[in-house]
């Protein structure tokens, strides 16, 4: 099976983009990047227009089974201590869910953080086809209705009502004749919520079929948002031939032509692509792709379908660094990736912190480690399988880049970076995009054929400072051993996002990554992550498409 990495030359005004190269290995096509710098004045939204804007992460209750009431609280002191106001509780069917759910309630109650938490009823799983299935549903949320720590919000109104929310539940009738009669007369307007909760779902539907929610629903929860879902190949298809109708569009193919083929000739890999036609190609496919990275285009979709008084409804964003799931058949069947390249959580934070419309911003995940979206600690009970593709790999550092962009979408501007607050925060992938992966039983990943070899780096500054990303051997223990590869960048104070390539030269087996950022000859951040445990291998055992993530700095949040 044919996988093709994406490899995007990047050409700016204010950065040098040119190609970084390995000694004696020219299968490598590498590139830099330097993109757009946010400081304390970027943003053009007005912190007076703001109306309690909230920062809340998806907790997966179905992962906490060990968890105690101490396990809890560290994680709500984590979250708080990275602006995060409280957690959506994903609760499903197990038996034992409704006492951690108690213990979380409880936890926040006792942290004395004023630490939110609301349902977030998992309707994929919850059982909803009989009205004895939404009597259940509403004895669970009534029990927290009243509680201190319940997330209130309503717009339009003095009286903020308690939030309740869905992953799915398009398809609940609770034994009505539609999905509409169901939710209706069985969970909002029934007598035991009615007018009690603000009811803004994720239902999985079209944003022009919002319009039949009409009398049912407060708002909107946009849980696709968090990536652009729309290049992504079919998750049950194929990855060789199977690209999504809107990348085909941007690649100028139809259903009938070879997608690959003219995918490659792109690349510079046909026989018949010269170099002048490949770089026009990348720059253009670049642009393309890009403007579906952090874009809010289904946002808008949504905030503009029609649900009764617009100016009333309640929007929530979502947003989430990453996506990869690798389940077998003979498991959940999951086997696919998003496109979380190009800076994914920092462009669509600053696609959001402008937008006055969004109420609250969901980041997804808190510890769904199934999916690889976590931003939260490794700990709980993990899914089955799921530990060969999160082991070692923490994500904590992104909390680090959560803290800085939460505070700017409440307050309407970003906050200024001091000199004990300043990070680099970096990550990567552990093996090439087009690896074959020696011992997998669950075969390539769809949509792997987007993706980069990359290095990405995020520095949060308070003055300005020479940036240096390095590709260096993964057995790297002297600071002084020469790097295999490296760029420069003149980088201002504030958020600056950077980007090399990564590759493994042929003499080697793996490799690693370090970022030393310097100041007046002095070094004042060095993250090596041989040190940490990363190495970029050129042959994985199993695919892993997770991202490892570190962060260096007096500013880190872990």
């Amino acid at each position: 099976m044919q996988i093709l990495t994406l490899s995007i030359f990047s050409f700016f005004a204010f950065a040098d983009a040119l190609p970084v190269h390995f000694p004696n290995h020219t299968s490598s096509r590498l590139f830099t990047r330097a993109s757009s710098t946010v400081s304390a004045t970027s943003s053009s939204n007005n912190a007076s227009t703001l109306n309690n804007k909230y920062v809340v992460a998806h907790h997966m209750v179905g992962n906490t089974f060990p968890y105690t009431s101490q396990d809890w609280l560290n994680d709500i002191k984590l979250a708080h201590s990275s602006g995060i106001d409280g957690f959506a509780l994903n609760m499903g069917s197990d038996d034992w869910q409704p006492a951690r759910v108690a213990d979380a309630y409880a936890a926040a109650q006792t942290s004395s953080l004023d630490f939110k938490m609301f349902l977030s009823l998992d309707m994929s799983i919850l059982p909803c086809s009989t009205a004895n299935d939404a009597a259940s549903l509403r004895t669970l949320v009534t029990t927290y209705l009243s509680h201190p720590n319940q997330l209130r919000y309503t717009r339009g109104s003095s009286e903020q009502l308690p939030l309740v929310s869905t992953f799915a539940g398009e398809s609940c009738k609770f034994g009505q004749a539609s999905v509409v009669d169901g939710w209706r007369s069985q969970f909002t307007q029934h007598p035991d919520l009615q007018g009690k909760m603000t009811f803004v779902p994720s239902f999985f539907v079209a944003p022009n079929q919002m319009s039949q929610f009409q009398g049912v629903v407060d708002g909107t929860f946009n849980w696709n948002g968090g990536w652009p879902v729309e290049l992504t190949t079919d998750s049950t298809g194929s990855s060789s031939n199977s690209l999504s109708s809107t990348l085909k569009n941007l690649l100028g193919v139809n259903t009938t032509t070879n997608a690959i083929g003219k995918f490659s000739n792109l690349l510079g890999t046909g026989e018949t692509s010269s170099s002048s036609d490949t770089a026009s190609g990348l720059l253009n496919l670049e642009d393309a792709l890009s403007n579906f990275i952090g874009s809010t285009d289904s946002d808008s979709q949504f905030l503009n379908a029609s649900i009764g008084n617009t100016s009333n409804n309640v929007y929530i964003a979502a947003v989430s660094p990453w996506f990869f799931t690798h389940f077998g058949k003979n498991s959940l069947n999951k086997n696919f990736l998003y496109l979380a390249d190009q800076h994914l959580y920092s462009k669509r934070w600053e696609s959001l912190i402008p937008a006055q419309q969004v109420d609250i911003v969901e980041i997804i995940s808190w510890n769904d480690y199934g999916e690889s979206h976590y931003v939260g600690p490794i700990e709980g009970a993990l899914p089955t399988g799921s530990e060969v593709w999160t082991d070692g790999m923490n994500h904590t550092a992104w909390l680090s880049l959560t803290s800085y962009y939460a505070s700017a979408f409440k307050a309407g501007t970003y906050p200024p970076v001091s000199s004990n607050e300043e990070r680099v925060v970096v990550w990567s992938r552990t093996h090439p995009a087009s690896a074959d992966a020696t011992s997998d039983t669950v075969g390539s990943v769809p949509g792997s054929e987007l993706v980069l070899d990359a290095m990405w780096a995020v520095t949060l500054l308070s003055q300005p400072a020479n940036v240096t990303l390095q590709i260096i051997p993964s057995s790297s223990n002297s600071s002084t051993e020469s790097p295999l590869a490296q760029q420069t960048f003149s980088v201002p104070a504030g958020l600056s996002k950077l980007t090399i390539s990564i590759s493994v030269p042929d003499t080697m087996d793996s490799v690693s990554m370090r970022t030393v950022v310097e100041r007046e000859n002095d070094t004042v951040m060095d993250l090596n992550a041989a040190y940490m445990g990363f190495a970029f291998v050129k042959t994985p055992q199993q695919f892993n498409f997770n991202a490892w993530v570190g962060c260096a700095g007096d500013g880190c949040v872990v």
